[in-house]
C-alpha cells in the first residue's frame, strides 16, 4: 500500500506541476523531471498550507478539485521561489 501512496504524490505532482506551469508559463528548463519534481514540491507545501494553516481541507488519498487546486496553488508558489532564485543567482 505504501508504493500506491507515492505513486498518488506523483500523479498529483505532475498534474500541480503541469497546470502550475500552465499558469505560469517561461522557459525554466529541466524538462518533465523538475516539472514533477517542482509539482510533488509544490502538493506537498500546498498541502501543509492549506490544511494546517489555513485549515481549507484535510489529507485524503482521494484526488479531488480541492486537492489538485491546493497542490496546483503550492505548485505556483514553488514556481514563483524558484524563479526568484533562479534570477538571484
Amino acid at each position: 500500500m505504501e508504493n500506491i501512496g507515492i505513486f498518488s504524490w506523483i500523479i498529483l505532482g505532475l498534474i500541480a506541476g503541469a497546470l502550475g506551469k500552465f499558469i505560469m508559463p517561461g522557459k525554466d528548463g529541466g524538462g518533465l523531471i523538475k516539472t514533477i519534481l517542482l509539482g510533488i514540491i509544490g502538493a506537498v507545501l500546498g498541502g501543509i498550507i492549506g490544511t494546517r494553516l489555513l485549515g481549507i481541507g484535510t489529507v485524503t488519498s482521494a484526488f479531488d478539485l480541492k486537492s489538485i487546486g491546493i497542490a496546483t496553488a503550492g505548485s505556483v508558489l514553488v514556481l514563483i521561489i524558484y524563479r526568484v532564485v533562479k534570477k538571484a543567482t
